[in-house]
Order: C-alpha cells, then structure tokens, then sequence
C-alpha cells in the first residue's frame, strides 16, 4: 500500500470528529452518533478546506461551525470541537469560552504537540475561572500541514524564502525559522506514520532542517508507545521512505519560470489557492469551482499543454453531445412511426436507461463548463500578456544558455505586466553563464523603460556573483568568503544560479528531478556524492555521514522544498514516479506554494532589505 497522505490526514481530521472515537470503517462514521459544534482558528480552517466538505461535516455530526475569533452565543446540551494553533492568544479564548460556559464540554484538538507552558495556561485559567470540569479532552493532532492532493502539501508558512534569506536575520531568528519548519515535516511523518532515511546537500537551510529533523525523531522514538508503532507498521516491516531536504536557491528557475501546462497555468495566472479558483464567468459574473481530485479532467489532464486542453475539452464536449443525441433517440422513438404498443417492454426498458444516465450526463456537462470557463479565462490572458512567448523563450534560454539581443529587448519592450518583464529578465541572468556588464545594463535600462522595480534583478545578479566568487576563489581564501557569505545572508549559500549543473537536460528534466531519481536509485552518482545521510533509528554516531551504507533503490520518497515550490516541480516529480518501472511513489512538499509573482515579490523584499534596486519606482503588480 503506497503512502497516501491526504487519505491518512483526512482519517484523523474525521476520528477528530467523532469525538476522537474510533471510527466504523464499512459507515464511516463513530458507532454512537452525537450532535456537535465545530470551533476553528483561521489556520486549522485552511487544513480543513481541502479535505471536508460541507456535506462531510453533516455526516459526522457537526450542526454548526465557527471562526474562533468570532462572536458567538451559548449553545447548551452540546458538545464543542475545537481545532486549534496551540498559542497564547488561542488558549486565552478557550479559557473565556469555557469561563463563559458556552457549551457543555469542550474538546480541544491542537494542530501540533501544545508545549508545557501552555498546557499550565490553560489548565490555571480554566482552575481560577472555576469551569475545568468543560474541558472534556485534549489531544496533540499533529496535523499541522495542508494537504491538496494525495501526494502534494504545503506548511503554509508565508515568506519563508524572506526570512532565510534575510541580511538581518541573526542566529536565534533563523534557528526559530528551522524549527517552525521541523515542526510541520514533524507532523507529516507522524501523520503517515513513517521514519524515513534523510537526504539532503551539504550547507544551508536543508542541512539545518535535516539535522534537526534527525534529532527530534531520534528522542521521539526512545518512547515506548511513541507515534510510529502505533500507525501504519506496514511500511517499518517493509521499506521505509526516503526524505530529499532542498533549499529553494538549489534550482531558483523553476520558482519564477513561465509554464504552459495547464496546472502550473491556472496556479500562476488564475491564483489557484486551497484547491479553490474565482473566475469570471459570463456577463462578468465571479464563479468561484473546486478542482481536486473528485474533478475527473483537472486529474486526468492537469499535466498537458494548455493548447493540448483546449483539444481535450472540445473532444469531451462533441463526446457529451453524441451521447445525449443517443439517449434521444433511443427513448423519443423513429420520428413520425406510428406506436402500436408491441415494443411496450423495449421502450419502457430504454426509458428507464435514460433516466439513469441523466445524473452522470449533467455532471459531465458540468465538468465540461467549468473547464471551459477557465480555459476562456486562461485565453484571454495569455492573449493579453503573449504568456506562450515568454514559457517557449524561458525554455529556449535555458537549454540554450544564452538568448539573441534583439529578442531579449523585443520581450521586454513588448507585451507582459512588469512582473512578467522582471520575471524574464532574472530567467537570462539565471540562464546564462556569463554576461557582459554592458549587457546587464541593457537589460536594467530595459526594465526601468517599462517601469519595472529593479530591486529583484538586482539581488539575483548580487547572489550570481558572489556565487562566482565563491566558485573561483581557492581553498585557502575561500573559507573567508564563505564567512562573509554566511554573515551577508544569514546561511550558507549553495547554488543559486542554474549555471551549468543545473541547466535542464536534454529531456527537459528538473535538475531537483534528475537528483530525486539518483536519490531513490541510491547507486553511487557523482551528482550526489556529496548528499548527507540521516537515519534516525540508525545510532548516532552514523549521522550526517556519507552514503555508503544506504540501501537503495527506494520505493517512496518525500521531496520537500524548504522556501516555497509550485505546480511545475510537483508535476515534474510526478511525471517521473509514474514513469519507473515498477511505478514508485513521491509526496512533494514545500513552505508554500508560490506563483511566479509572489516568489518574484519576495526576491525584491530580499533586494530592497540589501538597499539594491530602484526605490522611486512603484511596486510592481
């Protein structure tokens, strides 16, 4: 049984539900049915979105939901849920809720492990206010991530390329940042119940996550009834997943690239947010559709061209056509025949099709609508902003690694949004090798013509040549640099650039691709000869070592992007699970889930925090 991450999250939220009683596995439901009340914070909101629906929550009980934050009245007789951030500001709203006897026993589910202080908050409070005797349970859910789709989630941690990255930022704040990071993959493992070998390059943000990440796994499971022997042993008694830690600067393209394919598409020019996409509709109605899982189409061709959609959506729509023309014509009889009644039995029998296929016929038609509505709204802006142009050019330049002046200029003199333009502009300077100042001028002038704040250029270029540096400088002197580097950014700095070793191959493959594959083979690869080890139920002393003694190939792997990945790297990673031979497994897990312009605004915080850029320009939208 591969590892199905939002299957197992969406069991716990529904054991949360019934009252954290076991659930009955043929109804789905607790064996003792009772009525309850849903109480949530915004973050928990976000975990549930994509997971329970409305009709989900009836199921098991829950009458009423609410925002914690929000007003509300007492409800007696009736039991409360509660799905909780475990915080100081949280736990002072239960303690006035329970002081307030709005309902009759609280259950208080925290979305991580509630630390000590906390628990003795809320334990005094709720003494003092004499109401403990409401607080019927609580439980540590571990379920501090988001999942979107069976092998895809996200910690929802805002900015967290910003915060790594920035000049600033001093050791207590980047130790805080690791551990807030810890905290969530934490959850994921112990949501799925595994113990998985670490990987991860040397330096930087994934060596500080690996190693703490190893540490907490380590005193977690000295504990005798620890999380991982009691869920999931199926995978402990076979092969154990491995876990690839990287650092978003190991491929910085990919986050700020135009793709055409139509999941990263819809994410990046839509803003496709919790599985949840507003689209205008006709007469500019907003029209706000779900694509998940329970949409066939967004499954089935999320992966294509958008050209390739448009195809696929007038094949499914000729199809639905031909099939309502039959149901026609099998029950409204030959037109003009006289009835005589002797196919009494045959008619009836064809009638009764028809009404049985009418359910499925109008869900199709629906499927068919929304897809064309988003296809209509994708057109439109692709038109607008000539988006073809830039994913076909970006793609060229890095194959390529260089592009023809006059190109260059025409794109950036030509349609787009600034963002668009900017976002151009940082894909040359990451692309190619080596360029002319001249030309790095060329290209700014070009930018500051269209009105582009500069600011994100600017520190992409900083960061390219320091990585120049860092690359020609020799041993002896290199040390210095790299303590300059560290004081500069707060961490050591791996390869930003795609430069040559992360240039795409010839098949078009990520580099975090190509590397995940040598991982899971776990042969000896020159690519990867440098990748620590972490094995947590191995002893210590074999931590961080090199990989001589792993077993490969592996089965399953978690790939997690430590600030912020998107939908061309989940969809490349994808691609390449599905086709190995046997099939293998792989969750992507990022931060965030950043379209190229909110990647491409954080790269021009980082830029104006080193005082680059131009400030007299207005943000760019």
């Amino acid at each position: 049984m591969a590892l199905n991450l939002r299957l197992k999250q969406t069991e716990c939220i529904i054991r949360m539900l019934n009252l954290n009683q076991a659930v009955n596995s043929a109804a789905g439901t607790a064996n003792e049915e009772v009525y309850k009340i849903l109480i949530y914070d915004r973050f928990c909101q976000d975990i549930l979105s994509p997971l329970i629906h409305v009709k989900d929550l009836r199921k098991h009980g829950v009458t009423l939901y609410f925002l914690l934050d929000k007003d509300r009245n007492p409800v007696h007789d009736v039991p409360a849920v509660y799905f909780l951030r475990p915080t100081p500001s949280n736990v002072q709203r239960v303690i006035s809720d329970a002081s307030r006897a709005l309902y009759d026993s609280f259950h208080l589910n925290f979305s991580s492990s509630i630390p000590r202080p906390l628990l003795e908050d809320l334990a005094t409070g709720t003494i003092t206010a004499d109401s403990i005797q409401r607080i019927s349970k609580v439980h540590d859910q571990y379920l501090e991530f988001v999942t979107l789709e069976d092998n895809l989630f996200s910690l929802a941690y805002k900015n967290c390329y910003v915060e790594l990255n920035d000049p600033s930022a001093g050791d207590k704040e980047i130790e805080a940042i690791i551990e807030k990071i810890v905290g969530g993959l934490f959850c994921v493992l112990a949501t799925l119940a595994v113990v998985p070998i670490i990987r991860c390059p040397r330096g930087g943000p994934a060596e500080m996550v690996a190693s703490l990440l190893d540490q907490r796994l380590r005193d977690h499971l000295l504990a005798k009834n620890n999380l991982f022997t009691e869920g999931g042993n199926f995978t402990s008694s076979f092969q154990r997943p491995v876990l690839c830690l990287f650092d978003r600067n190991f491929e910085l393209s990919v986050a700020i690239q135009h793709d055409f394919r139509y999941k990263p598409l819809v994410h990046d020019v839509l803003g496709l947010r919790l599985n949840r996409l507003n689209v205008k509709g006709e007469k500019g109605v907003m029209k706000s559709y779900e694509l998940d899982r329970l949409d066939p189409f967004w499954s089935a061709n999320g992966s294509l061209e958008f050209p390739e959609v448009a195809v696929e959506i007038e094949t499914q729509l000729s199809k639905y056509k031909r099939d309502v023309e039959e149901v026609n014509r099998r029950t409204g009889g030959d037109a003009g025949a006289e009835f005589d009644g002797t196919d009494l039995v045959g008619n009836t029998k064809h009638l009764m099709n028809a009404v049985n296929s009418l359910p499925e016929l109008t869900e199709r038609k629906q499927v068919i609508d929304k897809h064309t509505n988003i296809a209509t709204a994708l057109l439109g802006e692709i038109k607008e902003r000539s988006l073809d142009s830039y994913a076909k050019k970006e793609s060229d330049m890095m194959v390529r690694g260089t592009i023809d002046r006059n190109e260059l200029l025409g794109v950036l003199k030509g349609k787009g949004s600034k963002m668009d333009k900017l976002r151009f502009a940082i894909m040359y300077l990451i692309s190619t090798e080596t360029i002319p100042t001249s030309e790095i001028e060329v290209v700014e002038a070009a930018l500051r013509e269209s009105d582009v704040d500069t600011s994100a250029f600017q520190y992409v270029k900083k960061i390219k040549a320091l990585n120049v540096s860092l690359a020609s400088a020799n041993s002896a002197s290199r040390s210095n640099i790299v303590d300059w580097a560290e004081k500069l950014y707060g961490q050591s700095i791996s390869a930003v650039t795609a430069g040559v070793k992360n240039l795409l191959s010839s098949d078009h493959q990520l580099a975090l691709t190509r590397t995940v594959d040598a991982l899971m083979e776990g042969k000896p690869n020159p690519e990867i000869e440098s990748y620590l080890v972490f094995d947590p139920r191995a002893p210590k002393s074999t931590s961080g070592s090199s990989s001589s003694h792993l077993k490969g190939p592996f089965k399953e792997a978690i790939v997690f992007m430590i600030g912020g990945g998107n939908y061309v790297e989940y969809g490349s990673l994808q691609e390449l699970a599905h086709g190995q031979q046997p099939v293998k497994h792989v969750i992507y897990g990022t931060t965030e889930i950043l379209t190229g312009d909110e990647f491409g605004e954080q790269l021009a915080l980082l830029g104006k925090k080193m005082g680059l850029g131009s400030s007299n320009i207005a943000p760019v939208h």
